[in-house]
């Protein structure tokens, strides 16, 4: 278990209820998928998840849910990452570069 967990480097881990699964949520998806690749968790039947999506805020988004079970424990695993929106106006880049070296 201690390899499992000092394999990842998560921003949080958590214990469910049921006494038998762990979450572990991760700021990229990158970082998950090394971490199931390290971990010897990326099984080809492994069941999976990924999306695109827009916050209620209209941030867009691209998230990955990992389900793999590892000596008895079920295993959550999440990332979320924010995607660029659309590029700045040059404009808009020229007045915040000029605050910037004003500041």
């Amino acid at each position: 278990m201690a390899e499992l967990l000092l394999l990842a480097d998560p921003k949080h881990i958590h214990t469910h209820g049921d006494g038998v699964s762990l979450a572990f949520d991760f700021d990229r998806i990158a970082e998950l998928r090394s971490w199931l690749h390290l971990a010897g968790l990326n099984d080809p039947d492994m069941l999976t998840a990924e999306r695109t999506g827009t916050t209620d805020d209209g941030r867009p988004y691209e998230s990955m849910h990992a389900y793999p079970t590892w000596h008895g424990w079920e295993i959550y695993a999440y990332a979320k990452e924010y995607t660029t929106g659309p590029d700045l106006d040059p404009a808009t880049v020229d007045r915040l570069s000029a605050l910037a070296v004003a500041g």
